[in-house]
């Protein structure tokens, strides 16, 4: 799928948490309905089969209840996407990364193949549907999840590129696959956010920590060697280091086994390079006959560190992003009019939710975690806070289905996001104004419950109080959403073409 990726560090966060990010966005033409649930452990399976490669794994039988949020409808598998398990270790899969064909012949994909004749089925390997179930009720810890999903990769093998990332409240790791069975994993540096727009990112890698103390980098045991094989390294030792010895411990995975196409220029980096110019604005030169990196520059910064300690309002507006401020804007009108719309933004209209997960050390361990979720295009949506240790979601945020309907935040964003869109010029105050108003509602609610919280001996109480927060934080937004709703939906009403200035009165 064709999502956006940014992951925090804790030293580069504003109040020491570990934050990672994604925009889950449909494929071109395609709207996915999504909800946010609980799953309980009766309720994970002990064998799992995929829906679209028809791989079956075994599954341990001491699974961990986790956040997620899953397709809402039948047909296509679960596609957990984003969660938290009880030992608060978060993941988010997948960010769909690109390869070449080098790699791609080196380690094919590992695809399903239909039975034909005398040829039986062949099942495929684990993907997107598959990730996040497989992997995340069984970590206790980002780096062991990377070891967990590197080791599926290995057995089962993969039928499509993917960026995943792994948090608990010290460390943010983000993994890469290569090929069919082959992997890539770095430690996030904790002073530094990442940006992930739809391709190989990693642009540096200690080959020599991997193959040792894996202290910041890990990967199949077997790629060095795969490397050398397939003659994948394209790097120019003279260019890029000072050093032979330099040279022979440092890779540029992204050189290696990422993709440098046309299509990049006009999908992926200006993506990227719009997000860091936008939390560096005066790191580097970025527009320009002298600009240090432009949209289709290839070697844009995989990790920066931030000129500003990063919010969570920071995390929304860079994901919501369309260019603002560039000639690039889909909505702008001033500048080239012929470049509006050149690039493909960050925030687009078949986004089907995005998930930032917030890991705070300040708080006590089953308090710690926030999850904050938003529906549909993100230009026009907002996004609020849930804490994850409960038993369930509450209905308005849980209990999307295929019926349109303002009973759930889906459809509801949905709505007010086409409205929007349609007027934008008159709408878009009413937009600035109800992401306003709910973010800092949202942050009085959990500001007034941590309080809460912090002096709660009880663990069975506090479990409740979090249920409690949650529900408010939902009724807030229902009521804040349907009046923005209303507010778009008028002033929609008042574009439409058969509009007349005389009334009968």
């Amino acid at each position: 799928m064709a999502c956006t990726t940014i992951l925090v560090g804790k030293d580069a966060s504003y109040d020491g948490s570990t934050i990672i990010a994604r925009n889950d966005d449909s494929g071109a033409g395609s709207y996915t309905p999504k909800k946010y649930v609980v799953v309980k452990k009766s309720e994970q399976p002990r064998v799992y089969k995929s829906v679209i490669s028809h791989v079956e794994i075994e599954l341990p039988d001491d699974p961990m209840q986790y956040t997620c949020v899953p397709n809402a409808l039948s047909g296509e598998g679960v596609w957990a996407a984003s969660g938290v398990n009880e030992a608060h270790v978060a993941m988010t899969a997948t960010e769909t990364i690109t390869s070449n064909p080098r790699v791609l012949g080196a380690d094919p994909l590992v695809c399903y193949e239909a039975a034909d004749g005398d040829r039986p089925e062949r099942a495929g390997g684990i993907g997107e549907e598959d990730i996040v179930s497989v992997t995340l009720p069984y970590i206790r810890s980002a780096r062991e999840g990377v070891k967990r999903l590197g080791s599926l990769l290995e057995k089962y093998g993969t039928y499509e590129m993917n960026g995943i990332a792994f948090q608990d409240v010290d460390e943010i790791w983000w993994l890469e696959t290569i090929g069919g069975h082959h992997w890539i994993a770095r430690k996030v540096p904790d002073d530094v956010y990442v940006v992930m727009p739809n391709q190989f990112g990693m642009d540096e890698f200690d080959m020599d920590d991997a193959m040792g103390e894996q202290r910041e980098f890990m990967c199949s045991a077997d790629l060095p060697e795969f490397i050398e094989k397939h003659h994948l390294n394209v790097e120019n030792m003279a260019a890029m280091v000072a050093s032979e010895e330099d040279y022979k411990n440092v890779i540029c995975p992204r050189d290696i086994f990422g993709s440098h196409d046309d299509a990049d220029h006009v999908y992926n980096t200006p993506r990227a390079w719009y997000i860091e110019r936008t939390l560096n604005p005066n790191t580097y030169i970025w527009e320009g006959a002298d600009a240090d990196f432009t949209p289709v520059s290839d070697d844009i910064p995989w990790c920066m560190i931030p000129e500003k300690k990063i919010t969570m309002e920071d995390v929304k507006y860079v994901l919501s992003s369309h260019y603002q401020g560039t000639p690039y804007d889909p909505y702008g009108n001033y500048g080239d009019k012929k470049l509006c719309g050149a690039y493909r933004s960050v925030g687009v209209n078949r986004t089907d939710f995005m998930s930032a997960i917030q890991m705070r050390p300040y708080m006590d361990g089953d308090s710690r975690t926030l999850q904050w979720i938003a529906f549909a295009s993100n230009v026009f949506n907002v996004m609020v806070p849930f804490y994850v240790d409960v038993d369930d979601i509450p209905e308005y945020l849980a209990n999307t289905g295929s019926e349109v309907s303002t009973d759930n935040f889906y459809w509801t964003s949905r709505m007010i996001a086409a409205m929007a869109d349609a007027s934008y010029a008159r709408s878009i105050f009413h937009i600035e104004r109800y992401d306003e108003k709910v973010m800092s509602k949202a942050h009085e609610i959990i500001n007034r419950y941590d309080e809460l919280l912090s002096k709660e001996a009880d663990a069975g109480n506090a479990r409740k109080t979090r249920s409690q927060a949650n529900q408010e934080v939902a009724d807030m937004v229902k009521c804040e959403a349907s009046a923005t709703l209303g507010k778009v939906l008028y002033e929609l009403s008042n574009q439409m073409k058969n509009s007349y200035s005389r009334s009968d009165a």
